[in-house]
């Protein structure tokens, strides 16, 4: 559901194509618990590496279907027919090391579901169960990595896992509303729980 107000404040890097608006004002920066969502998130923000999210973001739908609605589960299971089929889905990105490694991932992810009692649990734990609530003023000042963010890298790359490198963990962090890197002048930061 977009938000109808063009003349409301947007962090810059949404620009104007309706996709990207709809994606800041309703799902950027908006707290993720789910477990199905945060492996989603994973994937996906993996599949980004070397591109703009944009690129990803118009693709999610081919993604869903391609991953069986990235249930780990299923995924973690796949043989090399299906990865052979991914291969040539000309709707997603067709990279055999990340379509690989989104494989991997889900079974690590399943190893950390087992170990914490859900991916959700273990992942926010790193920021205490609340979202930062960061205040950054200009796109300029917001960091693309934290101590945060190589902490999470560091510990899923020794699980196993890849494409998890601490700007994707940072992104990662972003997306699923682990901080809150709205700019304050964005009228989504205090609806997000931020505070001028």
């Amino acid at each position: 559901m977009r938000i109808e107000n063009a003349a409301l404040n947007r962090c810059a890097w949404c620009g104007s194509d309706p996709l990207y608006v709809a994606y800041h004002d309703t799902e950027w920066g908006v707290p993720v618990h789910d477990e199905h969502a945060l492996f989603e998130r994973l994937c996906l923000e993996g599949a980004q590496a070397g591109l703009s999210w944009i690129t990803i973001l118009r693709k999610r739908a081919a993604y869903r279907a391609a991953f069986d609605g990235f249930d780990p589960q299923r995924v973690a299971a796949y043989d090399a027919t299906k990865q052979a089929a991914l291969l040539v889905n000309a709707e997603i990105v067709r990279n055999r090391v990340k379509i690989a490694a989104t494989i991997k991932n889900a079974q690590r992810f399943l190893d950390v579901q087992q170990e914490y009692g859900g991916f959700a649990a273990y992942l926010w734990a790193y920021v205490g169960g609340q979202s930062i609530q960061n205040a950054w003023p200009t796109h300029a000042a917001v960091p693309a990595i934290t101590p945060i963010s190589q902490a999470i890298s560091a510990d899923l790359k020794r699980r196993g896992f890849a494409f998890v490198g601490p700007t994707i963990c940072y992104a990662m962090m972003q997306a699923t509303g682990m901080v809150n890197d709205h700019l304050t002048s964005c009228f989504r930061y205090t609806m997000l729980g931020g505070r001028i």
